[in-house]
């Protein structure tokens, strides 16, 4: 087993995926109020909106003008979700930065509900948004699996169906001339626990030593944490974070559905470790309060209500010393 990494990256995901899954619409400006306050924190990489059919997300039926509002900050990449030919090119005119990929859904069922079409349906699409990509000289580096750890519709995924999965976006983006670097696997339904995190990866390490892993992982059932602390141990480096625990997939089929692993726990969890993230932790849980006002209300973050350790460690000083 590898030690644990030096340094991670963590993409944040709170406005795209956090806002799609709320009832009510949030307004244009605390959205990007939201947006602008978390480039303060140290982030590099921001998911802003979805380009995705308003009928389905209405949240997002505002996602060109979000888009227009953001006074962007350099050397951050503030990026835009597609899920077809569609979504891409409304992404493309737009003034995010638009990201080569392409995904695949673990399981049948789920992607009827997700993207409205099967599996193989959704590969025969994307030959277009990858055909778009080369004759843009766009790179295309990253494949995605969806819901890789299990299906609230089909139940456990078995590790040969994954693999499998993997290779399907290998052999499309090698069809199209391209050649995958790494692979993120997806958790939206929360099925992830340290154990099938060590076995998947496992799995495709031993096939694929190659590829890098990165990982976007929900915390529906409470193991969202831990099982990015075996992907850590396993020495995975890139991850999926949502500031405050906000958001969760509406076609996930849970009730309840949580977003991604919470930013600023994660990112304090590896502090305290000794890994570097790069991000302002007390800068974060502001912004974590910040979007609980902005929701209207309580968000399941815990650092943001706890404080740090630094900070309980100075007050105890202070108290030790009066």
């Amino acid at each position: 087993m590898a030690d644990l990494p030096k340094r991670v990256t963590i993409d944040e995901e709170g406005p795209r995926e956090g806002f799609q899954s709320e009832k009510k619409m949030i307004p244009v400006a605390d959205k990007v109020r939201l947006i602008e306050a978390l480039a303060e924190t140290g982030l590099t990489h921001i998911a802003c909106v979805s380009y995705v059919n308003p009928k389905r997300v209405p949240t997002m039926a505002d996602a060109e003008e979000v888009a227009a509002a953001i006074h962007r900050k350099p050397g951050i990449h503030y990026s835009a979700l597609y899920l077809n030919q569609q979504g891409l090119e409304r992404a493309l005119r737009g003034p995010l930065d638009v990201e080569g990929s392409v995904r695949i859904t673990a399981s049948e069922t789920f992607s009827r509900k997700n993207i409205g079409k099967s599996v193989a349906d959704s590969l025969v699409e994307q030959r277009l948004s990858l055909k778009t990509f080369k004759d843009r000289g766009m790179p295309v580096k990253w494949g995605v699996v969806l819901g890789a750890f299990g299906c609230n519709y089909e139940g456990e995924l078995s590790t040969e169906l994954i693999l499998q999965r993997c290779q399907q976006i290998l052999d499309e983006a090698e069809l199209a001339g391209f050649k995958l670097t790494g692979v993120k696997l997806t958790d939206a339904m929360g099925w992830a626990t340290p154990q099938s995190v060590e076995r998947l990866i496992g799995a495709i390490r031993n096939r694929w030593p190659e590829l890098e892993i990165s990982l976007h992982l929900h915390d529906t059932r409470g193991t969202g944490l831990p099982s990015a602390y075996a992907g850590l141990r396993l020495g995975v480096t890139k991850f999926d974070a949502s500031v405050a625990g906000l958001g969760g997939c509406p076609f996930a089929a849970t009730k309840g559905a949580a977003g991604n692993i919470c930013t600023e726990d994660f990112a304090y969890m590896c502090e305290e470790m000794g890994i570097e993230t790069g991000l302002d932790v007390e800068r974060l849980i502001e912004v974590a309060k910040l979007a609980e006002q902005i929701v209207g209300r309580p968000l399941p973050g815990h650092v943001m209500r706890g404080g740090t350790l630094k900070a309980a460690k100075q007050k105890a000083a202070q108290k030790a010393a009066a």
